[in-house]
């Protein structure tokens, strides 16, 4: 059972739900519309892990890259970053091997959101 869900803010929510789908792979659990017919709430899925959504109507600022960051476990980076790169994420760290054993790379999301993704699984 899942315990830990991140939440992002979007602008244009549907827009996101889209863009996560084709950069990152994600699949959509649940989306819940707000009266007027624009998103309140969406649930996206990988694999075991769920991100939630939501609309903004302001801009945030744009994190810097070590303010933050979610590690998504794939199973190959150089296919994930790949796709990634094909949807329009700009890629801000190219994968790389650590010394302890996982490749891994990092990316921004059409918001400027800083993801890192990975093979470690703790």
């Amino acid at each position: 059972m899942r315990t830990i869900y991140p939440i992002f803010r979007y602008s244009d929510p549907r827009a996101a739900i889209d863009w996560l789908g084709a950069a990152f792979g994600f699949r959509v659990h649940a989306v819940h519309e707000a009266p007027d017919g624009t998103v309140a709430h969406a649930e996206l899925v990988l694999d075991t892990g769920m991100i939630m959504l939501g609309g903004r109507a302001d801009a945030a600022r744009r994190p810097a890259e070590d303010d933050w960051s979610v590690y998504v476990a794939v199973p190959d980076v150089d296919v994930h970053c790949a796709q990634a790169r094909a949807a329009g994420a700009e890629i801000i760290r190219e994968p790389f091997d650590t010394d302890y054993g996982s490749r891994d790379y990092a990316a921004r999301d059409l918001a400027g959101n800083v993801w890192s993704f990975g093979t470690y699984r703790p």
